[in-house]
Parts: C-alpha cells; sequence; structure tokens
C-alpha cells in the first residue's frame, strides 16, 4: 500500500502533523538530516519543496527559502540522489510539492520512476491543470504506485471539490485561504465557516488543511476539522533561523503551544 494511504488508514482519529521545507536550504547537503530529525521528533509526513525561480503560490518566506537553496546548487538531479541515500531510513511518506516546469523538463516519467526509486509516495504540482492531470500526470503516476495530491480554496466550488475527490487519491490540501502561503494569527469566521462547509461534505478523501498555521489557535482550528494540519512558513523560517532542525522543532513545537 501506498505510504500516504497507509498513513491515514493507520490515523483516522490521530490529528497529524505535517511540515514542509525547501529541499537544499539552509544548506545544500542538509536535505537528508532534516527529514530524519523530523521523523525521529514525530512528525506524520514531510512535504520536501523542489526549488524554483518562480514559485507563484508562494510568499516571501518560502520564496526567499528557494532562492537561497538554488543558489545553494539544489536541482532535481541532487534531490533524488540525496533522498536515495536515506530511503531505507524514512518510513514515513514524502511528497514532493514541485512546479510544472522543472518536472517536465526533468520527464514526467522519468520523475515518477525517480520518485519510486528514491522512496517518495506522491507529489504536489500546484500549477498543473486538472485536464493535464487526468490526460497525462495520472496514468503515469498510477503505474507507479504514486498520488497526486490537489489542492482546494475557499474559492473552489462544490462541483469541483467533488469532482477533485472522485478522481484523486491520497488527501486532498485544503489551502486556508486564496492568498499565498505565510503565517497567522488565526483563522477568522470566514475560513472556518469554509472548513465546516467542507467537512458537511463528507468527501471520500482525507484533507489535510496548509497555508498559515502557526500557533495553537491556528493548529487545532485545523486538526479540529481536518485529518490534519500542514505547517511550512512557520518551520521555514525557524530552519533558516536555527541552521538545525532540531532546534527548529524545539522553538516550533513551543510556538504550537501558545
Amino acid at each position: 500500500m501506498n505510504k500516504i494511504n497507509q498513513l491515514f488508514a493507520n490515523n483516522k482519529d490521530k490529528k497529524l502533523l505535517s511540515l514542509y521545507f525547501c529541499a537544499g536550504c539552509p544548506t545544500l547537503e542538509g536535505t537528508g538530516d532534516v527529514i530524519k530529525t523530523m521523523e525521529r521528533r514525530g512528525i506524520a509526513m514531510i512535504e520536501v519543496d523542489i526549488p524554483f525561480s518562480d514559485p507563484l503560490a508562494d510568499g516571501p518566506v518560502i520564496q526567499s527559502a528557494a532562492t537561497q537553496a538554488l543558489k545553494n546548487g539544489m536541482n532535481l538531479k541532487t534531490l533524488f540522489a540525496q533522498l536515495k541515500e536515506i530511503k531505507d531510513e524514512v518510513q514515513i511518506p514524502l511528497v514532493l510539492m514541485g512546479y510544472l516546469n522543472p518536472i517536465l523538463h526533468y520527464g514526467i516519467e522519468a520523475f515518477c520512476q525517480s520518485c519510486v526509486e528514491s522512496g517518495v509516495s506522491g507529489m504536489i504540482i500546484p500549477d498543473l491543470p486538472f485536464k493535464d492531470y487526468q490526460d497525462i500526470v495520472k496514468p503515469i503516476a498510477d503505474k507507479y504506485d504514486l498520488r497526486v495530491i490537489m489542492l482546494i480554496t475557499p474559492e473552489t466550488s462544490e462541483e469541483r471539490i467533488r469532482f477533485i475527490d472522485d478522481n484523486t487519491d491520497g488527501f486532498i490540501y485544503m489551502v486556508s485561504s486564496a492568498a499565498i502561503t505565510g503565517a497567522q494569527k488565526s483563522f477568522d469566521d470566514a475560513k472556518q465557516e469554509y472548513f465546516r462547509r467542507i467537512n458537511a461534505m463528507n468527501l471520500r478523501n482525507p484533507r489535510m488543511i496548509g497555508f498559515g498555521i502557526s500557533n495553537k489557535q491556528t493548529l487545532e482550528a485545523a486538526q479540529s476539522n481536518a485529518a490534519g494540519a500542514i505547517i511550512g512558513s512557520k518551520f521555514v523560517t525557524l530552519l533558516n533561523e536555527s541552521q538545525n532542525a532540531d532546534e527548529a522543532l524545539d522553538k516550533l513545537f513551543a510556538a504550537l503551544e501558545r
């Protein structure tokens, strides 16, 4: 069974915590250590960003991390080599987040094959048109037992959400708002209503809520309305400040208790 499906099947009543970071930042060679540290500290799933020069959906924190990673020399070939080195040491699901351009340049089938060889369970491609997903990417991903995770926002129609739910597997990434990534102090009434509306749809796929989670209030709001939460910008900031994954996690866990 794919590790993503296994994670949600085995933790139906547990509120999961997934973290995002940018491969190659703060250091080129530190990616594997960051991943292993996260798993050791109890993170359920890791979203590994493929740095790109034009990350449209990302705020300044993640854009800065991607710029630094590219300066450090990170690219897909290097990332897959690093992940392959730790494949046998990591049991939790790894999900690559990347924009379509570098993946097309690498080759979709080659990308999927490299994912399997390096222990990756799925991918998030924010700018992948759904028709291209269905016609081109999904058949190849299915061949390699990989999950292509789709995003929904408060502006996504119910018809579109149900269509995504019917045609994807793994989990649905619920973006808390239509804005770019970045930490928020709380989720307003409109976001809370969005969470309740999606809950009422009784979707087939589990959901993870991301964008803006940085403290106890936003974490609990996300985890009470989905299978779990995804934290990105807050952890990336702490990791860049401390240059040490354990220290960054200590500070993150402390922030999530306040």
